[in-house]
């Protein structure tokens, strides 16, 4: 039976009508209807009717599926093609997808092959890159990066302190004598100095913004939906961007990006250092992690600051002759994608990695709010001490799932005993998890966790023996 659904197929029964060499008038007297209609069924202005159908199939020996079939998948895949950085902005929208999934379904399924090659390819030449580096070599592998890709890579391979700006905020911070009331400061600071005042508003007014700055009305709104931590810290952003305004292009143009967008975001990205620092000057911040032996938590609690900008503050205490514990950052989402990576002596790459499925900042989903600590162990012999906890982002309203990430805070094992989640751990390698650093680059014989085989090894397909992993390699 026919299906009874309008069937548009212009595109289809034009390729048919090409492929028996027919011009329209000739099509359109074998099939008993004008010219003029059959072309306004070639332009999908037209459905085939059940009789139309029955009349394909009885003169041009068509296959009714080939006149039913549905181009849905195909466009579903080059949507996933087409909203890649790369290419979201050549079409002018999805019409133009479906008209070419719909008159050239193998050419369409051609390309998706090819990006789904170019994607797979581009992850090996990554994971390559990064294998090389802990070698100590680099690759000279070019690839067109975009500016949100380039800013986290000069930004996670260098160490997370820029003492130009901790000077700045310090002195920003003398400057306005809090007292303790930060948020009271900045906002007469915002007023007596540049004639701005500081609104929260709703959620309804602001729907989709964090923080917005009226120029004409001379106006700083934050919104409700962010916790006092996080309001107080959209403020201190844009009292930095201001007030450290030379200090901050200094260090944007040391880091050599190719691209204003770039250095656009790189500027959002120190104007969040700068106000972290003005939040928890350098010296009180440090003292206060000595003596608490690095409790995030009490931290928190003494600056008044989430436990997020605790945990990211401590990535930057990297002061010469001042330092703390070099801790570094790994912050996910729910699906594992990596949001940022920072370090004290920037990411550590190739001793760390950070890919590892069996890091506890996966885990720690499961237990939303609480403080997972782990001792983690490379196949090198590297040991680390692992902290990983969720962090909520902005209230949700009713309709919204609710943003979670997971940071993870790791520093070398060696400083363990001078912070409070190294107490548990005695020492022994056998106690610690063992991981690698990405599961293509970890070469861990019998791991029920891995996702993928390693680059280095050829599998191992024996057909009478299977081990634990999904991916047997020799």
């Amino acid at each position: 039976m026919l299906n009874a659904r309008k069937v548009f197929a212009g595109a289809r029964v034009r390729r048919i009508r090409h492929s028996k060499g027919l011009t329209q008038t000739g099509m359109a007297e074998g099939l008993g209807i004008s010219p003029s209609y059959l072309n306004l069924i070639e332009r999908n202005q037209r459905p085939l009717t059940a009789q139309l159908i029955l009349k394909l199939v009885s003169v041009y020996k068509v296959d009714p599926d080939e006149l039913q079939t549905d181009a849905g998948a195909s466009l579903a895949n080059l949507r996933e093609v087409f909203s890649d950085p790369l290419l979201s902005g050549e079409l002018p929208g999805e019409s133009e997808l479906l008209d070419f999934a719909d008159a050239a379904p193998n050419a369409a399924a051609a390309l998706i092959k090819l990006y789904r090659a170019y994607r797979e390819q581009a992850g090996r030449l990554t994971d390559l890159s990064d294998m090389l580096s802990r070698e100590g070599r680099t690759a000279a592998i070019s690839s067109a990066r975009l500016p949100v890709d380039e800013v986290r890579e000069v930004l996670e391979r260098r160490p997370n302190h820029f003492p130009a700006l901790e000077e700045e905020a310090e002195a920003f911070h003398r400057l306005l004598a809090s007292g303790g009331d930060l948020l009271g400061s900045l906002k007469a600071w915002f007023v007596r100095e540049h004639g701005i005042s500081v609104r929260v508003l709703p959620a309804a007014t602001m729907p989709t913004w964090r923080r917005r700055y009226d120029r004409h009305s001379q106006r700083l709104f934050i919104s409700e939906r962010l916790s006092p931590a996080d309001q107080l810290r959209e403020i201190a952003i844009e009292a930095s961007l201001i007030r450290m305004r030379a200090a901050i292009a200094i260090e944007i143009d040391a880091l050599k990006l190719h691209s204003d967008e770039a250095k656009r975001l790189a500027r959002f990205e120190l104007g969040r250092y700068a106000a972290h620092a003005l939040m928890m000057p350098y010296t009180p911040f440090l003292s206060a992690a000595e003596k608490s032996r690095y409790d995030i938590s009490v931290l928190a609690a003494r600056f008044q600051v989430s436990f997020e900008q605790a945990a990211n503050r401590l990535t930057t205490l990297g002061r010469e002759g001042a330092a703390g514990v070099p801790f570094f950052l790994l912050e996910i989402d729910a699906a594992g994608n990596r949001l940022r990576r920072a370090g004290a002596q920037g990411f550590p790459h190739s001793r760390f990695g950070g890919g590892c499925p069996k890091l506890a900042v996966h885990a720690s989903f499961a237990q939303p709010g609480q403080i997972l600590t782990d001792a983690v162990a490379m196949p090198n012999g590297d040991a680390f001490l692992t902290i990983a906890r969720t962090v909520d982002g902005p209230q949700a309203a009713y309709h919204e799932r609710p943003r979670r990430t997971a940071l993870l805070l790791g520093c070398d094992v060696a400083h363990k005993d001078r912070t409070i989640y190294g107490a548990s751990f005695s020492g022994n390698p056998n106690m610690a998890t063992l991981i690698g650093p990405a599961c293509r680059l970890c070469e861990r014989q019998g791991c029920i966790a891995r996702a993928e085989p390693p680059l280095t090894r050829p599998l191992g397909l024996d057909e009478m023996v299977t081990g634990f992993s999904v991916y047997d390699f020799q």
